[in-house]
């Protein structure tokens, strides 16, 4: 369950911190020489793709021209840490994602990205209408599609959960929240229709990835969500990053169907502004996880945004190996095979636990129970005879024992909701967030981020140039 923006709270500032070393089977001379070439080839090559002019948009011969002009990022060879957690070399041993093709509605794709090349297929724009959904002037759809389905690189540790899926990028806004207010455009509309686009794709993508939510329930978003489903789709969405803003329902994470992602770091604690409630159905890395930026290189990503393609890819992995199985025994999966949470299962903050790829390829996972008749319970003996009189009703002493046992239950509840808040403050009196979570003119938002990739935000302005 969900935010419409490129997921609320996001943050892609930070530069990506070195971590465990890549390419343990190469030599370390060989593998620093492997490191540099590609740290010096890569912005060679997309300064001449942006000196030679982007690829022309198929059916209108023009190209996406972003203000400001995109740079490329840094790229990044050491390891990040979601590949150390889920052990993805293993993992692709068993399956890559082939054959799958996942929908990502988003700000659109660069597949000018050298992980990103052959990856992508364009969906359509159903925000202007000026691309196929393959060019992106925010780079979120960049990042969320690299998370999925990178392909590997030589000198490069990052690759996606599922590397030979196919991304179907559909473009359906890039409106978000900075710092400085909402920027960009987009809205519910843009998305409804970007899901009935996905569900019309031919082929067909088996998993619908959103990295986006809005706080309006519309029966249009839920009618299309629906239809979604019953095209055997996993749909899966973010559940927003409004923690400290009071938990606002993310729509469409929240409907009935749709896998709610939330976000944890590298300790695996929820990321502070991903939100909590009875939507949260897995968690995934979410902070400072590495993501393709457009054109090349790196950075580092934060924002329940980014959960969600690592359960996305996951479901990719899962439709690759047993194409057999329909869309609620793929989620049933994924449920099943989730690390759990300390507290048990299901947990506000962590729904069934972890996304856990490894174990979704392998472990047994029992086929469900077929509906049938509620079991018969046993009555409990009688020991203390405090049994019902049949004619009279329940005892005296039976309406005593009740009472007392409710008023241990909810003194024992209200201890466990009031100690771990009050650890967290150092026992010091709380107090509410007086700040009011973004009004929602229905139109919806993408995730927050702080700034754009290339410096203060603006409103991107967009023209059309002819192909030479």
């Amino acid at each position: 369950m969900t935010d419409l923006g490129v997921g609320a709270g996001d943050t892609r500032r930070r530069p990506h911190p070195s971590s465990i070393a890549s390419m343990p089977a190469v030599r370390p001379l060989a593998q620093r020489w492997i490191t540099s070439l590609v740290a010096l080839a890569l912005p060679l090559v997309t300064t001449l793709v942006a000196l030679t002019g982007r690829p022309a948009h198929a059916a209108t011969g023009a190209a996406l021209v972003c203000s400001p002009a995109l740079a490329p990022g840094q790229p990044a060879p050491d390891e990040p840490w979601p590949q150390s957690r889920y052990d993805l070399a293993t993992v692709h041993r068993l399956s890559q994602g082939a054959g799958v093709t996942v929908a990502v509605l988003d700000s659109g794709v660069d597949p000018n990205h050298p992980q990103l090349a052959g990856a992508v297929r364009g969906g359509g724009d159903l925000l202007d209408g000026s691309t196929d959904g393959r060019e992106d002037c925010v780079g979120h759809g960049t990042a969320v599609a690299s998370i999925i389905a990178a392909r590997p690189v030589p000198g490069i540790a990052f690759r996606g959960v599922a590397p030979q899926a196919t991304v179907l990028s559909i473009r359906v806004g890039d409106r978000r929240v900075t710092e400085d207010g909402y920027v960009g455009t987009g809205d519910v509309s843009a998305l409804v229709a970007g899901i009935q686009a996905a569900v019309a794709a031919r082929p067909r993508p088996a998993v619908l990835n959103l990295s986006i939510s809005t706080t309006t329930d519309s029966p249009a978003l839920r009618n299309a969500i629906q239809a979604a489903l019953d095209a055997d789709i996993v749909v899966v969405a973010a559940v927003g990053n409004l923690a400290e803003r009071g938990n606002p329902t993310p729509y469409p994470a929240a409907y009935d169907g749709v896998v709610g992602v939330g976000a944890i770091g590298s300790a695996g604690l929820r990321y502070g502004p991903s939100q909590i409630g009875r939507y949260v159905d897995l968690v995934a890395p979410g902070e400072q996880v590495l993501a393709a930026s457009p054109l090349a290189g790196h950075v580092a990503v934060s924002g329940t945004s980014f959960a969600v393609p690592f359960v996305a890819g996951t479901a990719a992995l899962i439709r690759a190996r047993w194409p057999h199985l329909d869309r609620t025994e793929v989620v049933r999966r994924l449920l099943a095979t989730a690390d759990p949470p300390a507290g048990g299962q299901p947990s506000l903050e962590y729904g069934y636990g972890v996304v856990n790829p490894l174990r979704a390829l392998t472990e047994v996972v029992p086929p469900a129970a077929p509906a049938g008749p509620a079991p018969t319970v046993e009555p409990v003996l009688d020991a203390a005879g405090l049994a019902a009189d049949p004619a009279t009703g329940p005892s005296g002493r039976v309406l005593a024992v009740a009472a007392a046992l409710l008023l241990a239950a909810v003194a024992v509840a209200a201890l466990a909701m009031v100690t771990p808040a009050g650890r967290r403050r150092g026992w010091r009196p709380g107090r509410l967030d007086p700040t009011p979570p973004p009004s929602d003119d229905g139109s919806g938002l993408f995730d927050h981020l702080p700034s754009s990739l290339n410096g203060p935000p603006s409103p991107p302005a967009r023209s059309s140039l002819t192909a030479r």
